[in-house]
């Protein structure tokens, strides 16, 4: 299992779906993020952490952990080869629940139980990616981005708010800052998506060899491993 990360407006979700459709071989499971945007518990929790994270952010992260956990368990027991998550348990908490907690918007006590639950989930239940494929992009570049697919969700969204974003991810994934043990030695491969690549199809395939080198120097890793 591999799990692309990145910014709000980094295009992770076109990028999946371009990428499953160039390489026969891969099989993707996009972010559930439709449903935190839209009527679930009767409103919009997502625009709501947008609009008010003081008081949604412990609402808010907890049902974000609760369906990424949810959805790494069902990955990790999946047969396919390359299969490949949007988003992860790990971004949700070194990324996002970390910034609300250092934005004010999480007490101490909840970004505490937080990390109990997080702890608990991580060294018991979920099992560390093959690798990160991280679409980097400029906090600037994915304001224009969101503006410009306009959701209703992300109105209230800013760019101060993404730019706190990519330093957590380059902490996170770059500067491994902090992290769990388990993931210290998982590979990251980073690709610069600043520029179009849903239009740009030389552009597109360029990312795609990347990816395709990533797989088969992981495969080959493997392989060493298992017969040295």
């Amino acid at each position: 299992m591999y799990i692309v990360e990145g910014n709000v407006g980094a295009g992770k979700s076109t990028f999946l779906t371009l990428l499953e459709k160039h390489i026969s071989t891969v099989s993707i499971a996009l972010e559930p993020v439709d449903t935190w945007q839209h009527q679930m518990y009767g409103q919009s929790l997502l625009a709501n952490f947008y609009q008010d994270p003081h008081r949604w952010a412990y609402t808010f992260e907890h049902l974000t952990l609760i369906s990424r956990v949810q959805n790494h368990l069902a990955e990790q027991t999946n047969n396919h080869p390359l299969r490949i998550m949007e988003r992860s348990i790990y971004s949700g908490n070194y990324v996002f629940a970390r910034n609300s907690y250092e934005s004010g918007f999480l007490t101490g006590t909840e970004w505490r139980v937080y990390q109990d639950w997080f702890t608990l989930l991580t060294e018991q239940k979920c099992v560390a990616p093959q690798g990160f494929i991280y679409l980097r992009v400029s906090p600037e570049v994915a304001y224009t981005r969101v503006k410009k697919r306009n959701r209703l969700s992300e109105k209230n969204l800013t760019l101060a708010y993404l730019r706190h974003i990519h330093e957590k991810h380059e902490a996170f994934l770059i500067g491994k800052h902090a992290i769990c043990s388990a993931l210290k030695d998982v590979p990251v491969l980073v690709i610069d998506v600043d520029k179009e690549f849903e239009t740009d199809e030389q552009m597109l395939n360029k990312h795609i060899a990347r990816i395709q080198t990533f797989f088969k120097l992981k495969d080959n890793a493997r392989e060493r491993a298992l017969f040295p």
